[in-house]
């Protein structure tokens, strides 16, 4: 049986701190970007998980820019751009590969997925050529709703054997589409994929056997599940939901004390 290490395709992200001009500079000042040494890739399934803002977003770009596809999400063939928003750090970042040929890749992001959309129809509209429509299910995304588009990228671009950038993906889907989702995660990694994700979501995190990166007020630390805040409060709201809601909404308890 291959280890996790030959299965995988993206095995290692260095940041190059002699390249770095300025640590007081966007996005090296963020703590998480700018302590960064060496990310290990040992899993076929990474999570990155943090607050907004804590730069998981953002190292995830850099790294999907890297290997060498769209700041705004697609494949290795979209090449459109409606703002030139993304940060300098993936010039900074020394990525290495397995020698397995990466066969597919894409890279998700949930907010400019409109973007994506749009540039589908755009290049459809071009003579010649197959649809790409056909490749996401054959009917626009911009004709479905915001989880169904979504969804039908999971069951129907992914290719295989590929690399996959997903930021936030549980942005457009209900917990029910979630837990799908981990289907057919499970199903991809079984035939050979990759998948690097960046996520508040505590089911997605909970797939088995993946590496979690916490992004904190440091370098990004390896983490257990049960260990994440995101599983952490999830769980203390649903066990005890009424007395978290007294905290939250400042509201005097209207039930007897035991």
């Amino acid at each position: 049986m291959p280890t996790w290490d030959s299965r995988n395709f993206l095995v290692r992200a260095t940041l190059r701190r002699d390249k770095v001009t300025s640590f007081t500079d966007f996005p090296f000042s963020i703590p998480a970007i700018g302590g960064l040494d060496v990310l290990e890739f040992d899993r076929p399934v990474t999570f990155f998980v943090g607050e907004n803002g804590a730069g998981k977003s953002t190292l995830l770009e850099a790294i999907a820019i890297g290997m060498g596809l769209n700041p705004e999400g697609g494949s290795r063939n979209f090449r459109f751009a409606t703002r030139d928003s993304h940060s300098g750090l993936s010039n900074c970042l020394r990525l290495s590969r397995s020698v397995r040929r990466i066969r597919d890749s894409f890279f998700l992001r949930a907010e400019s997925y409109f973007n994506v959309a749009t540039e589908i129809e755009v290049l459809d509209r071009e003579p010649g050529g197959e649809r790409i429509i056909d490749a996401y299910g054959g009917k626009s995304l911009h004709e479905q709703s915001h989880g169904e588009s979504f969804f039908a990228l999971f069951l129907n671009r992914l290719r295989g054997n590929g690399l996959y950038f997903f930021d936030e993906p549980e942005a457009a889907l209900s917990p029910t589409r979630q837990l799908s989702f981990l289907s057919r995660l499970h199903d991809m990694v079984r035939g050979g994929s990759q998948f690097l994700i960046a996520t508040h979501s505590p089911i997605l995190m909970a797939y088995p056997d993946a590496a979690i990166f916490a992004f904190e007020n440091g370098p990004p630390r390896r983490i257990d599940y049960r260990d994440t805040e995101h599983y952490g409060v999830t769980r203390t709201f649903l066990n005890d939901t009424e007395r978290m809601l007294d905290i939250l909404l400042d509201r005097k308890p209207d039930r007897q004390a035991p």
